[in-house]
């Protein structure tokens, strides 16, 4: 009987859509000088500093430089504010230290500001479909050669 209590309780809490979970994935597919995260659901600003801070960190102290590969697999707009926040005060406070940024979804408008922002920082971003996620591993993940330092 208790068993049915617990299965009834869990499958009760994951009811709804997904955009009621509050979720960053680390990747476990791509080397230890790339930071991976899928986005999936709702994303906080806890969730931002729990997953996504101290991997900066990490990979900073270990490599000197930040390659990140970014999943967005839900709606920009289910990211709070609180979450953009910590991520513009990551960005400034690594600033040197961005060296390649791949932004993949199926989401154009995100794609067209990852363009635009890569102007602005002295690393290189991109935009991938969802479909390419494969291709921007490779790129984001490539060894600096003497042409790309």
């Amino acid at each position: 009987m208790k068993k049915r209590k617990i299965k009834k309780k869990i499958k009760s809490k994951f009811k709804g859509s997904l955009t009621s979970i509050t979720m960053l994935i680390l990747m476990t597919d791509v080397p230890a000088q790339v930071v991976g995260v899928r986005a999936l659901g709702k994303v906080d600003k806890a969730e931002y500093e729990r997953v996504l801070l101290p991997e900066f960190e990490r990979v900073v102290r270990q490599f000197g430089e930040i390659n990140f590969l970014f999943v967005l697999e839900t709606n920009v707009s289910n990211i709070t504010l609180g979450a953009w926040m910590d991520d513009i005060k990551a960005g400034l406070k690594h600033f040197t230290k961005w060296r390649r940024i791949a932004i993949v979804t199926d989401q154009t408008a995100i794609k067209k500001i990852t363009g635009f922002v890569g102007a602005f920082i002295p690393g290189e971003a991109h935009g991938y479909p969802i479909s390419d996620i494969e291709l921007a591993k490779s790129w984001v993940s490539a060894p600096k050669t003497a042409l790309n330092k």
